[in-house]
């Protein structure tokens, strides 16, 4: 979640985004966000952790000739401790017209939101177990996206015919963009009502289960449900829609109801497209578990946008592209983001490498299934050459969305790749079942996952290595110390003398690393232990010495980074031609 900004894919990425081009051209400039809006996630407030946030109910009614929407949104809480406040998030250019506790109006004065906190005085103090309502009245122009995903808010569009197309997407700014929410990963509400009204004749899928829709005159309602959704995964979809249904029967014993609306003109592509869903469900039932949210769907729909993983109606823009792998990698990375990001959610934005790591690294593991070893080694031999290596995967605190996806002061596309690259080496080190086992504790918390007996949960880096360790009986610190909260690689350091082949790996700050190290020599295949860092083997004259022959350390290697500067450098020689 996640925004999706794998670098390897750039010209996908390219051909992708300029085919739909969204309608700003006609609007004033926008009121510039807040800088509280703009950032998502950091340290919750404490009046934010004094409550348990319930249910969320949205009334949304989307124009899109005027890019706008009239909004209410009644948001029930139950205390955890005494508090006498709610403190939530919304965007303050959308002006709220009235506020209500418990049904009753408050007055003007009890609430305010100057910089898109929104602060609710209540009459009474709630003691710890008491509940409480708010219910929100807004309205205005939400925050329109230039470059969605990679920034939030709203995406107005049109068909190819001229109809309305309208997406949401706000993982970096929050869900405060269009609904008055607790803007931080461990703000999900336990259940959310969204009821979308459209003009007629525009669709309007959404997250969870089809409660119902009503038609009122030339507009319809569309009633959504759904559990425990992640703050930036409920989103906005309208469009002129069409429909495919279908069931998967799961290796669970349930049945999955399979929905994807699409943009009629490509039907024999959206038919393809679509006949993917089961093959990608029973992949990964196989290796991590039981699809999360089995009892409500697995939808997608087509956007004006590149792609999101909002939770049960993935946003897809990927327009059918082929790039030989035999299947659409946008589409299964933001579907792996079901299991690595809805089902188990960061615990806060520092973590984020737990969404994208995985998802990451279930594109080359899924491209394996299909195509061998060809399609897996293929596809992280170009990961590996995206890495920065300028900031830890894992700064050890707080952070908010911008600062972990910033490239040049964090981690930025490092989360992704990295992650990933690291995934490789720590399954390679503990063997498939220990990493798999691992995988499945993290996503539900439990080593037996079932159909109903497991819920969405939060999950930290330190969870993460907990499991690990625990699964293998090892203590694997040294191995995330290095590879989470370092930013430089270790270095594999090679001298040869006379028959004697020395290896010493060289860390940050000397931290311990005994990886082992595979070294081909001549027909044999030997292990290194490198206990305590460095080891050393016997080779004969004139034997031919593969060191890693299957590539499964991550390493610093000293022809990439002589190819990423040499790539820099042609990059710089271009701009200055073109100036």
């Amino acid at each position: 979640m996640h925004a999706l900004r794998p670098a390897l894919l750039a010209a996908c990425l390219a051909l992708s985004l300029s085919s739909h081009a969204a309608d700003t051209t006609s609007l004033p400039t926008q009121p510039p966000l807040t800088t509280l809006t703009e950032n998502s996630g950091g340290a919750m407030p404490a009046e934010q952790k004094r409550v348990h946030f319930d249910h969320a109910e949205l009334h949304i009614a989307v124009d899109p000739s005027e890019q706008s929407i009239d909004a209410s949104a009644t948001l029930t809480f139950t205390a955890r401790e005494s508090t006498n406040v709610l403190l939530l998030d919304l965007d303050r250019n959308l002006p709220i017209s009235a506020i209500e506790v418990d049904g009753k109006p408050l007055a003007a004065k009890d609430w305010s939101n100057p910089e898109g906190r929104l602060r609710i005085q209540l009459p009474r103090t709630l003691a710890s177990g008491d509940k409480v309502s708010a219910t929100v009245n807004y309205a205005g122009r939400p925050h329109v996206a230039k470059k969605a995903p990679w920034d939030g808010g709203f995406v107005w569009s049109h068909t190819a015919d001229g109809q309305p197309w309208v997406g949401s997407a706000v993982e970096g700014e929050g869900c405060d963009l269009f609904w008055p929410c607790i803007d931080h990963p461990q703000g999900k509400p336990d259940l959310v009502d969204l009821y979308v009204t459209v003009p007629k004749p525009l669709v309007a899928p959404g997250n969870g289960v089809l409660i119902g829709v009503s038609d009122e005159g030339d507009k319809r309602t569309y009633h959504w449900r759904a559990k425990h959704p992640t703050t930036y995964a409920i989103s906005i979809n309208v469009g002129p829609f069409k429909e495919l249904q279908g069931e998967y029967h799961s290796r669970y014993g349930n049945t999955i109801p399979l929905q994807y609306w699409y943009i009629e003109g490509e039907d024999a592509q959206a038919k393809a497209l679509f006949a993917e869903f089961s093959r990608m469900l029973d992949f990964n039932e196989t290796y991590i578990g039981p699809y999360p949210f089995g009892d409500e769907k697995m939808g997608v729909v087509e956007t004006p946008y590149l792609g999101m993983e909002h939770q049960t109606i993935n946003a897809y823009g990927n327009h059918y592209a082929k790039d030989g792998s035999g299947f659409d990698w946008l589409l299964q990375h933001e579907f792996a983001h079901e299991w690595f990001g809805n089902q188990m959610t960061n615990a806060d934005w520092d973590d984020m490498w737990l969404h994208e790591a995985f998802a990451t690294y279930w594109q080359p593991f899924y491209s394996w299934s299909l195509n061998g070893d060809m399609g897996y080694y293929a596809w992280l031999g170009r990961l590996r050459m995206t890495l920065r290596d300028r900031h830890p995967l894992v700064s050890g605190k707080n952070e908010t969305e911008a600062q972990v996806y910033d490239e040049v002061n964090g981690p930025g596309q490092d989360i992704y790749n990295k992650g990933a690259l690291m995934l490789h080496s720590l399954r390679a080190l503990i063997g498939d079942r220990a990493f798999f086992d691992s995988i499945r504790l993290l996503v539900y918390g439990r080593p037996d996952p079932k159909p109903g007996n497991f819920e969405p949960h939060y999950a930290s880096s330190r969870d993460f290595v907990d499991i690990v360790s625990k699964v293998t009986g090892r203590d694997l610190g040294w191995f995330f110390n290095v590879y989470l909260y370092q930013a430089a690689l270790p270095k594999l350091d090679i001298q040869r003398q006379g028959d004697t082949l020395n290896l010493r790996w060289e860390t940050p700050s000397n931290l311990p690393f005994p990886m082992p190290v595979e070294l081909q020599v001549g027909d044999t295949l030997q292990t290194i232990p490198m206990d305590h860092g460095s080891g050393s083997i016997t080779v004969p004259t004139g034997a031919l010495v593969v060191v890693d022959p299957h590539s499964k350390l991550l390493r610093d290697e000293p022809q990439i980074t002589e190819f990423q500067q040499w790539m820099k450098e042609q990059r710089a020689k271009k701009k200055g031609n073109q100036d």
